[in-house]
């Protein structure tokens, strides 16, 4: 059985919980700014001394309210100062929250607040209260809402001025790291979430190993990110927390409609996102360039970047032309990139889906490393993550100080440590299935090379065996065609079935621009696009493309193009934008059906 594991780099604090880590600060550095806020056409900066006085008086206000040590809040809210604000003075208000994703069901916003058996609910905006509302009647334990868009957040701390800070003081002590420290609820991608316990040592110890292991990102002077991914999930959640370790200033930006103006303005030396964020650049910087005539000249500085940046890793030295060319797209091309991205990003942490390594070599002939790394959110999120230092793109990295992973005999990645969740909340049975003693089964399918860097090969459950008994991995298929900039998603098929096919779905977001560029009328209809020519031979460059990572047996020989598009809200993708496959699947059983039984000549059906 392969396994690697790397011991703690930090001593453990079993006492500590994460109110210690923003009073750690506080005292190490007041006066930094720790968080920046929208002002203006700028920013301005709160410090850590700041924060923490704005943190202890909403905690005050949460105790004059009612609230007591352990009970569980709900808090539905965009990615915002706000909400790290509210995260820190539960914490030390003693309380625990639940946090719910903004685009939540009312169903789900129920299911979450019920099972979790919370008390009372923050909500940010006037929409939430509405979906609040729709099931308030069955949630009999909700004793408190408090509404952000009606200013409660700052009755709360006014209310809270009576409450000593002797109280709020043995309050944040109650909780030792063994204790819960957050509620987090799975995405729903295999069936109803469950409440994921991770303790206050989860995130205490894996912060404070984590910003040892990226030091050179998160304990460099001037270090700075700008958060736009949802905090209701454990990526961000956890990177907000470390950068509380780390005294990284951190900025918000919850509208990715308006993500590039606040990087110019906000500048920060490192990005976290999730892969389609940096296929949305890269497909967007092209189909500018196609746009303006200079596509040619795009694509060739593409190649350029990724051969010069994959001669980098390989130790290899570069060619003198390939220096020249390299030196004239920095200046046409490369270097607007950086300028589009604020123009001091160095590293970006992505996680939640592989990336691909085509990108990740673009990205770092851009001067920008992108440090791919592998967790769920049983493990806090990162299991393991590539490091300034020790970096291979294409793989997750290596195992993080602190932590465990192993493959079983069919190759299930398994982690222990630092990291690992205490247990699905009310729920023993799942609980006792998803472990193998300390070892957590995480149900992704990896291998390891002899340096111990990961790669992810895909989902145990969604290992695809056709008729013939050939064992195929969708995610293999599905990323290189996801990378095409009009394909919105893909969901590989063919489990006992003769060939494998796929359903693809259109990008609306990408489809105008790139119409445009082929002399196309921009508006056309999706559903016309579907059934489009030029489209579909799009479609299927996309699909040759990735066919060539695979053999014949596991090449995609059939797809259609659907005339939907699956979105959240359509419960065909989670809040972190992953495909339910499951729903997909009965959803478009039809659509399946007809792949295998429609003539090939049949309209938006083709056989590569």
């Amino acid at each position: 059985m392969v396994q690697f594991e790397v011991p703690a780099i930090v001593p453990a604090d079993p006492q500590a919980n994460v109110t210690d880590l923003l009073v750690e600060r506080v005292k190490a550095t007041p006066g930094l700014a720790l968080f920046a806020v929208p002002e203006g056409d700028g920013w301005r900066d709160i410090t850590a001394a700041d924060f923490h006085a704005q943190v202890v008086a909403l905690a005050k206000g949460f105790a004059a309210a009612g609230l007591e040590p352990g009970d569980k809040v709900g808090f539905i809210a965009r990615t915002t100062y706000e909400w790290t604000l509210v995260d820190f003075a539960l914490f030390f208000a003693g309380a625990v929250m639940v946090p719910i994703y903004e685009t939540s069901s009312p169903a789900q916003v129920a299911w979450n607040l019920a099972d979790s058996g919370a008390v009372a609910c923050i909500v940010e905006s006037a929409e939430h209260s509405a979906r609040l509302d729709e099931v308030r009647s069955d949630l009999p334990l909700i004793r408190s809402v408090w509404a952000m868009h009606n200013g409660d957040l700052d009755t709360l701390s006014a209310q809270g001025a009576g409450v000593t800070d002797a109280e709020i003081e043995r309050r944040r002590n109650i909780a030792n790291g063994a204790d819960i420290a957050t509620l987090i609820y799975t995405s729903g991608s295999t069936g109803r979430p469950k409440g994921c316990v991770l303790t206050h040592s989860n995130f205490v110890e894996l912060t404070r190993n984590s910003g040892k292991a990226l030091s050179e990102v998160v304990e460099v002077p001037g270090a700075s990110t700008l958060l736009f991914i949802t905090t209701a999930h454990i990526f961000a959640r956890f990177i907000s927390i470390l950068n509380v370790v780390g005294g990284v200033k951190t900025g918000h930006q919850p509208d990715t409609k308006n993500l590039l103006p606040a990087l110019a303005s906000f500048k920060p030396t490192y990005l976290l996102a999730v892969p389609r964020v940096f296929e949305k650049v890269y497909n967007s910087a092209e189909q500018k360039a196609e746009a303006g005539g200079k596509g040619k000249i795009f694509r060739s500085a593409a190649q350029t970047a990724i051969e010069h940046s994959k001669l980098l890793q390989d130790g290899k030295k570069i060619p003198f032309l390939m220096k020249i060319k390299f030196a004239l797209f920095d200046r046409l091309v490369y270097s607007k990139l950086r300028a589009a991205m604020g123009g001091r990003v160095e590293f970006a942490v992505s996680g939640s889906a592989p990336l691909g390594s085509r990108l990740g070599h673009f990205f770092h002939s851009l001067g920008i490393t992108i440090l791919e790394g592998y967790g769920l959110t049983e493990t806090t999120a990162p299991a393991t993550v590539n490091l300034a230092k020790k970096s291979k793109i294409g793989t997750v990295g290596p195992v993080l100080p602190g932590v465990g992973m192993r493959l079983a005999d069919d190759g299930e990645i398994q982690v222990r440590g630092i990291n690992v969740f205490r247990e699905y909340w009310r729920n023993p049975e799942a609980t006792a299935a998803a472990f193998d003693g300390d070892w957590f089964k995480t149900g992704d399918i990896g291998t390891f090379d002899e340096e111990g860097f990961l790669t992810i090969t895909g989902r145990k459950k969604e290992i695809i065996v056709t008729a013939g008994g050939k064992n195929v991995a969708p995610a293999a298929l599905e990323d290189p065609i996801r990378a095409n900039p009009i394909v919105g998603q893909v969901v590989v098929v063919g489990d006992q079935k003769p060939f494998i096919s796929a359903l693809i779905t259109l990008d609306p977001e990408m489809l105008p621009t790139w119409l445009g560029n082929n002399g196309l009328a921009a508006d056309m209809p999706l559903a016309d696009c579907a059934k489009n020519d030029a489209v579909r031979a799009e479609v299927q460059r996309a699909i040759d493309n990735a066919n060539k990572s695979v053999s014949r047996a596991e090449s995609i020989r059939k797809f259609v193009i659907l005339a939907d598009e699956w979105t959240e809200a359509s419960g065909h993708l989670t809040p972190k934008m992953s495909i339910k496959r499951n729903v997909i699947m009965d959803d478009y059983a039809i659509a399946v059906e007809e792949l295998y039984s429609v003539p090939v000549s049949t309209t938006n059906v083709s056989l590569s």
